[in-house]
C-alpha cells in the first residue's frame, strides 16, 4: 500500500492593503530626513565642544532618550486599534479624531518615528559620544583612548538597544494609551503654532 503523499501547494497571500508605495512620501522623508540629520549634528557638536562634561554626557543621554521615545511611538501606532477611537470620537473625547489619523497613516508614522528620528537620534550618539571620549582625552589625557571608546560606545548601544527592546514591549501593552497621548500632544502643538 502506498503512503499518501501530500501534493506541492501553491500559496498565494494577498497584500494587505491595496495602497501603492507614495513616491512623494520617500521624496519627502529623504530631505527631512537629510535636513534635520544635518541640523541636529550641527548643533549637538557646536554645544558639545562649548559645555561642561557632565551637560555633554546628558545632552548624549537625551538624543539616547528621544530615539527610544520615538520608538516607542512608532511601535504603538503601528499595533493600536482604531475601533476604541471611533467609539470615543463618537462621545467627542478629545483627540480621538487625531489619534484616528495617526493610526490610519501607521506607515508614514512609523516611517518617520522609528527610521527617520530613531536613525539621526543613533547616527547623533555616535558622535555625541565621540565628542565625550575627545572631551575626557582632553581632561585626563593619560587614559588609555581605545579603552574608553570601546567602554563609551559600547554604553551607548547598550542603553540604545536595551531601551528599545523595553520601550516595544511597553509600546505592544499600552499602544492605544500611547496614541492617545500622542495625539494630545499633537494637538496642543498645532495650537500653539497657530
Amino acid at each position: 500500500m502506498k503512503e499518501d503523499i501530500p501534493r506541492k501547494q501553491k500559496v498565494k497571500f494577498k497584500p494587505s492593503s491595496s495602497k501603492k508605495t507614495d513616491k512623494s512620501w520617500v521624496i519627502k522623508t529623504i530631505i527631512i530626513t537629510f535636513t534635520l540629520s544635518a541640523v541636529f549634528n550641527i548643533l549637538s557638536s557646536g554645544i558639545m565642544n562649548l559645555v561642561s562634561i557632565w551637560i555633554a554626557v546628558g545632552i548624549l543621554l537625551f538624543i539616547i532618550f528621544t530615539g527610544i521615545v520615538f520608538d516607542i511611538i512608532g511601535m504603538a501606532v503601528t499595533t493600536a486599534s482604531e475601533a476604541p477611537f471611533h467609539s470615543m470620537a463618537t462621545k467627542r473625547v478629545r483627540y480621538a479624531d487625531r489619534a484616528i489619523r495617526l493610526i490610519k497613516a501607521k506607515d508614514k508614522v512609523s516611517n518617520f518615528c522609528n527610521d527617520v528620528v530613531g536613525d539621526i537620534c543613533g547616527i547623533i550618539s555616535g558622535s555625541a559620544s565621540a565628542a565625550v571620549v575627545a572631551y575626557i582625552l582632553k581632561i585626563s589625557p593619560s587614559i588609555n583612548g581605545f579603552l574608553l571608546s570601546l567602554v563609551i560606545t559600547s554604553l551607548v548601544a547598550a542603553l540604545t538597544v536595551g531601551g528599545k527592546a523595553m520601550g516595544k514591549t511597553f509600546a505592544i501593552r499600552r499602544s492605544n494609551t500611547i496614541v492617545y497621548f500622542a495625539s494630545n500632544v499633537l494637538t496642543i502643538l498645532s495650537i500653539r503654532k497657530k
